[in-house]
């Protein structure tokens, strides 16, 4: 799974951000990055959204030694769990030499243990320790190349047509 989604160093944001370093316009470039930041706001909701609703469906309880079903215990995040993993998708917006507007997942907002999660659900499968017993391990579901993969791909044209629109209008403010 790719790690960001990326718009930058097309031909017309590098010409373009060369244009407005030259015409010196702060407000050019705030606008313009302010923009580019809200077109690629959509993709970043979304991605949050997706990674809220995402199913995750566990193989069943196992019994014990004793023959037993297994008891519960304490979370080993202090956060809930999809809500932090929605908390690591961030979005920035860059100018100068390699403009452009990048949406990606950021480990360091995950918990220590999770920081491989979001890889391991878009590809369908996530085993993990139960309750950090490393001797007991659980394998939970989740659909097979989902909330990332889907969701980056369905705003991908409309990111880019935005952007393009933004790239226009600062191109006629410039001349």
């Amino acid at each position: 799974m790719p790690s960001s989604v990326q718009i930058l160093g097309t031909g017309q944001l590098v010409t373009l951000s060369r244009r407005l370093r030259a015409a010196g316009g702060p407000r050019l470039r705030q606008n313009m990055a302010r923009r580019i930041r809200r077109a690629a706001e959509p993709l970043h909701r979304d991605l949050q959204d997706a990674i809220r609703r995402q199913p995750l469906i566990p193989e069943g309880r196992k019994r014990n030694r004793e023959g037993r079903l297994g008891r519960g215990g304490p979370s080993p995040t202090t956060r809930p769990f999809r809500a932090m993993l929605a908390g690591g998708v961030r979005i920035s917006v860059r100018q100068g030499a390699s403009p452009g507007a990048r949406v990606w997942m950021d480990r360091s907002r995950l918990e220590p243990k999770a920081r491989g999660v979001p890889w391991r659900i878009n590809e369908g499968r996530l085993r993990h320790p139960v309750f950090d017993n490393r001797r007991r391990w659980a394998t939970q579901w989740a659909r097979p190349s989902g909330w990332w993969t889907r969701t980056t791909a369905a705003a991908f044209p409309r990111m880019r047509a935005e952007v393009e629109r933004v790239l226009a209008d600062v191109r006629r403010d410039l001349t």
